[in-house]
């Protein structure tokens, strides 16, 4: 037997023959003439290498090898029938498993508060999430979409910006009583420092200046980590000041916990965008959880 893309050919034509008990029947229920059913039939006992049908001029019936066939293929199209019925029932609701990759900045600064609400709203979705910093392909690892902050590398997935965040210097009050606020960069080198480091240790802090050329500060800091939370907590604690994003210590801003400083130095805000595949065919679950983040950043 040839176990090719013309696997399923005839199968469902052929199931149709022996429930209507007759080739011209199954044309009508089909669509076709009963010469065109004929040579369908012809051409799966072919391809199958074993006749399924003996044929008279008023009547059908199975042989052996169509009884075996008819009772497997039968099952295939039910179940085949069961899928497309799903689908249409839940035609635009959110259900199955959504697998999403996400950076831990953005997990820790506002996912995981939001999680709770998605899942009440969507009740038949659940969710994969990978919480990393890893660069995950949407693809060759099968996600449904991606959430990226910065800029993006040229491709052919579709990006969509949800908010802007920006890297802040920030250091708590009790730090910048007992040490000093900088006021430029170059003040830097007279304080402990808290840098992230992931993918080797950081060099130079850059700052921007209008105008002007990028300022590199050198930096020899006290604490090197590559986790944001850590480094929050010792800048909470009063041990240097660190460089966060935005959305890794937005709370501690509000409250007064946090301070930032070199305002006037940092860079402009970058996106935080949701990455998927295709506008077309966008299946439910990916769409409800792309608006609901839309929808949680207005």
């Amino acid at each position: 037997m040839d176990h090719n893309k013309n696997l399923f050919d005839g199968m469902f034509l052929f199931c149709t023959v022996v429930e209507q008990d007759g080739l011209s029947a199954a044309a009508r229920t089909l669509g076709h003439t009963p010469s065109h059913v004929s040579k369908e039939i012809a051409r799966l006992e072919t391809r199958l290498g074993a006749r399924l049908l003996n044929r008279t001029t008023r009547r059908i019936s199975l042989t052996e090898a169509g009884r075996i066939y008819y009772e497997n293929a039968r099952r295939i199209v039910e179940d085949a029938k069961a899928t497309e019925d799903r689908l249409q029932i839940t035609g635009d609701k959110p259900f199955g498993q959504l697998r999403m990759s996400v950076p831990v900045i953005f997990a820790h600064g506002c996912l995981n508060e939001w999680l709770p609400e998605y899942l009440k709203q969507y009740p038949d979705v659940t969710l994969n999430i990978d919480v990393s910093e890893r660069r995950a392909d949407l693809i060759a690892e099968g996600f449904d979409l991606l959430v990226r902050i910065g800029k993006l590398p040229s491709s052919d997935l579709i990006a969509r910006e949800i908010f802007q965040t920006r890297r802040l210097t920030v250091a708590s009050p009790d730090y910048l009583a007992s040490h000093g606020t900088p006021h430029h960069p170059d003040e830097l080198k007279d304080h402990e420092l808290i840098d992230f480091s992931f993918h080797g240790a950081t060099q130079n802090w850059m700052y921007s200046v209008t105008g002007k050329t990028d300022i590199s500060v050198p930096i020899s800091p006290r604490v090197r980590c590559n986790d944001a939370l850590t480094e929050k907590a010792l800048a909470l604690a009063g041990h240097g000041i660190t460089r966060l994003p935005e959305l890794a210590c937005g709370a501690e801003l509000a409250n007064g916990k946090l301070v930032p400083v070199l305002q006037s130095f940092e860079h402009a805000p970058v996106g935080v965008h949701v990455v998927y595949a295709s506008k077309q065919n966008l299946p439910a679950k990916t769409r409800a959880m792309i608006d609901f983040l839309v929808e949680k950043t207005k």
